[in-house]
């Protein structure tokens, strides 16, 4: 799975000598929790986010009225409060990359770059967990196996895929897990033909059985 197939395209933008009020409209009128900061030539420069924003700006406490907070707002341009050192990822990169990097540096945000900095998307959280959601087959019509496999031996997944051809199922998606309870396949096949007895006939042990969306 790649950055280029889960990044919004073209996301909305801002200039660096517009003012934090412009910023803070854009992020309500679209929804948003940052915006990147590009230059005329659509190069990225800088990331304005709410929590710079609130950083940066008086709060709902403050003695300041309602005109002179909007008067500051008004002065104070998103070039005085982005981030200025973006961590940025390009489109072809792996989203495993995308997802350790987020962590790593603990950010909400990627921008996606071409070589030469120009901005061509944005990578966030939300986007690594519908990618997540959709690659484990959760919202699949079928039904989601899980097969415990205590020792690890060549031909397990051939030996599974057997059992379910000659039932005529296909499988929809698969994953692996290796965690304390040893390795663990999911399986979630397409239709609602339970094949759990022939998966145990077969010698395995399934230690959970779930029917998605019937």
């Amino acid at each position: 799975m790649y950055v280029k197939d889960n990044m919004v395209s073209n996301p909305t933008c801002i200039g660096k000598d517009q003012s934090v009020s412009e910023a803070i409209d854009m992020m309500s009128d679209n929804e948003l929790h940052r915006i990147p900061v590009v230059d005329e030539n659509n190069k990225l420069i800088g990331l304005i986010t709410q929590s710079i924003i609130t950083m940066n700006t008086p709060s709902q406490t403050t003695s300041l009225s309602v005109f002179e907070l909007n008067y500051l707002l008004n002065k104070l341009t998103v070039n005085d409060i982005m981030i200025k050192d973006v961590v940025t990822i390009g489109k072809d990169a792996l989203l495993e990359e995308a997802a350790t990097k987020l962590r790593k540096y603990d950010i909400g945000c990627l921008p996606v770059v071409e070589e030469d900095g120009t901005l061509i998307g944005i990578i966030t959280h939300n986007d690594i967990f519908t990618a997540f959601i959709d690659l484990l087959g959760y919202n699949q019509e079928g039904i989601r196996y899980v097969v415990s496999i205590p020792t690890d031996h060549t031909g397990i997944m051939k030996d599974i895929a057997d059992v379910l051809t000659k039932e005529n199922v296909s499988i929809s998606n698969l994953a692996v897990y290796h965690n304390s309870r040893g390795i663990e396949v999911v399986i979630i096949i397409y239709g609602h033909k339970d094949v759990e007895d022939k998966l145990k006939a077969a010698g395995y042990n399934i230690t959970s059985k779930i029917f998605l969306h019937e």
